[in-house]
């Protein structure tokens, strides 16, 4: 089986990689029939003569390897008919922006494997970057929290060589004495809470977050269940919520009303409730003025979340009163940071992070029959149509949704 890693060509430019150059040997000590080449690439955190001197082949020549193995989306117009692809597709929720090479992959006859669609039996993400985003969204976060109100000053998380120094840099500053909220329980709000963990932030109890005040900072991480209830008033469960949320409404007000600093790290789905709406935010009793929105649904759950921001400029503000986006540090505003790319600021550390997961659930599945189905399951389109797990996507690709 021959395997490429291939240059990533969207802009801005995604300066990861599936596999370092050091995982890539590991790989090959453990499966000496997989062979690698690698893309030429000018942008890579890991450079050419990185890979060549790990002893691997850096050459445009790769048609004649069998899977193409990249991060983000490959340009239509970069695919390569008949082949098996892995990466990010962000096609599986039907986004417009996307159709085409959706519509293109089914033409040129590839079989593709989107990164998010690589689960186990449960239907759980085995591989991705959330962990990385959590830590990178977090320590934004804290950075916005220090400009804003002239605390402290950390440098942008772009400029650091890896999540060492990071930590380092947090060593040096001193928070006030806050409450802070993280939403979720996956790999995101585990990254947000190992930075709160790294600066000592105590954390303590929903029971005690919603009825006390500290003299030190604090958190409280919440689950669905916390911050949402039963429309009827009986004891709602998790398994319930995520399969029909229909029957619930939020319950975040009273956490709204105790906090200072909201940390989004949760997974929204279709027709769940949203946290805080645009009337919620309005309420005199809201406490929250600084939100670092990892998760990023864009006029959802998290209403100051108006719109993505970007690596270069990621704060904004949200005045309740109009409902407007305003400067990051206006009075009365809410500061939003909504990077939706956050792993691409630590670049090192998530390509590291990815390529140990990659290796323990993906490419053993191409030498032992795929006896845990993670590529049948991961598996979108076959023979120039949509396998029967994602035939939900037809409409999208006929242009009807």
């Amino acid at each position: 089986m021959k395997f490429a890693i291939i240059k990533e060509r969207k802009n801005p430019p995604d300066r990861r990689v599936v596999f370092s150059p050091s995982k890539l040997k590991d790989v090959k000590t453990q499966f000496p029939k997989a062979n690698f080449k690698v893309e030429p690439s000018d942008i890579r955190i890991f450079t050419d003569e990185q890979y060549e001197e790990a002893g691997f082949e850096v050459t445009d020549y790769i048609t004649d390897c069998d899977v193409m193995i990249g991060v983000k989306e490959v340009p239509v117009e970069a695919l390569i008919p008949n082949k098996k692809y892995f990466f990010f597709s962000h096609t599986i929720k039907k986004q417009p922006y996307n159709r085409k090479l959706l519509q293109a992959i089914l033409e040129k006859n590839i079989e593709l494997y989107d990164h998010e669609t690589i689960v186990d039996d449960r239907g759980f993400r085995l591989i991705g970057f959330g962990r990385y985003a959590g830590l990178v969204g977090a320590y934004n976060g804290l950075r916005a929290l220090g400009l804003r109100d002239k605390l402290y000053s950390l440098p942008k998380v772009e400029s650091l060589a890896d999540l060492d120094v990071l930590k380092a840099e947090l060593d040096k500053i001193k928070l006030p004495n806050i409450k802070i909220l993280l939403s979720g329980t996956g790999k995101v709000a585990h990254g947000a809470q190992e930075i709160l963990n790294h600066l000592g932030v105590k954390e303590v109890s929903d029971a005690l977050y919603l009825t006390s005040q500290f003299t030190e900072p604090v958190y409280c991480k919440v689950d669905v269940m916390e911050y949402s209830k039963r429309k009827d008033g009986k004891v709602g469960n998790t398994a319930e919520f995520y399969s029909d949320p229909s029957g619930y409404e939020s319950n975040f007000m009273p956490y709204a009303k105790e906090t200072d600093f909201f940390i989004a790290g949760h997974f929204y789905g279709d027709g769940a409730p949203f946290l805080f709406t645009r009337e919620d935010a309005k309420h005199s009793d809201f406490r929250i003025n600084l939100v670092a929105d990892i998760s990023c649904d864009i006029n959802g759950p998290v209403a100051s979340t108006l719109r993505p921001s970007t690596i270069a400029d990621p704060f904004y503000g949200y005045d309740p009163k109009t409902e407007s986006e305003v400067a990051f540090d206006a009075k009365n505003a809410i500061t939003v940071m909504a990077v939706d790319n956050l792993p691409c600021e630590l670049p090192k550390d998530a390509s590291e992070g990815f390529g140990d997961m990659f290796l323990e659930y993906v490419i053993p599945a191409f030498y032992n029959g795929d006896k845990d189905g993670v590529l049948q399951r991961a598996k979108m389109t076959e023979n120039g149509k949509l396998t029967p797990r994602f035939s939900y996507l037809q409409d999208y690709v006929d242009g009807k949704e």
